[in-house]
């Protein structure tokens, strides 16, 4: 059972987001709590596996705790961190990013999202516990890319780029993709996720698209032109 500390600001959300994870496989929450005080005294004492953290918190940002934990050192600092959180502006995502989360959901959400980044992470756990065992090295360079969610056209994508286009706004942009699932996201909905303008957005989408990172296809609603939708592309 991996041990989960939630924070949020909210006594009631956090109460929801407890019963979540409660009801989820493999996981078991361990405390609660609501500022970024108390949340960085519960990690050291508690020593949970996950936590899962809100960014606006009424003393200090979510980032904030994050930082502190990354730069203080001891077994806090390793502890595996999934925001869950309204803020959906490109500059905390980024921070986010660079913090090490494992993943970043942005709120309202239906549990089946939060599930699958718990069992996603799971998953993850399982595979670094397996690395380093018997095997060739290219089996082993092959694990660490689907730990990484590495492929040939991920490299590509992050690797000669055209001019213009930011290698860290195509992970942005890439991991909100995988994000959508299968249903996929309109240039639109990518913007505001990402806090791109809605021209941005598309053109990295359609960089995705040309190295086979992502996929197109039109959905046909009422009247008017069809949504052209963007997806992770089929492995």
């Amino acid at each position: 059972m991996l041990r989960v500390l939630v924070i949020d600001d909210d006594f009631m959300v956090a109460k929801v987001h407890t019963a979540f994870v409660e009801r989820t496989a493999g996981f078991t929450v361990v405390g609660q709590a609501h500022t970024g005080a108390d949340a960085l005294q519960q990690i050291a004492s508690l020593r949970p596996d996950l936590v899962l953290l809100d960014i606006y918190l009424p003393d200090m940002t979510g980032l904030d705790v994050l930082q502190r934990l990354r730069a203080g050192g001891g077994p806090s600092a390793d502890v595996d961190v999934l925001v869950v959180s309204a803020a959906k502006d490109v500059d905390s995502v980024k921070q986010a990013l660079r913090g090490g989360v494992v993943s970043y959901l942005i709120k309202p959400f239906h549990y089946a999202a939060l599930e699958a980044r718990l069992q996603q992470h799971l998953e993850l756990r399982r595979r670094l516990t397996q690395l380093g065992g018997p095997g060739e090295k290219e089996d082993h360079q092959d694990e660490v890319d689907r730990i990484f969610g590495a492929t040939a056209s991920t490299r590509q994508a992050t690797g000669s780029l055209p001019k213009g286009v930011s290698a860290d706004t195509v992970s942005l942009v890439s991991r909100v993709v995988r994000d959508a699932g299968d249903q996929g996201l309109s240039a639109s909905e990518c913007a505001e996720l990402t806090g791109l303008s809605r021209v941005s957005a598309r053109r990295y989408l359609e960089h995705l698209t040309t190295v086979r990172e992502a996929e197109v296809w039109s959905r046909y609603g009422g009247a008017g032109r069809p949504e052209r939708r963007f997806r992770r592309a089929e492995r």
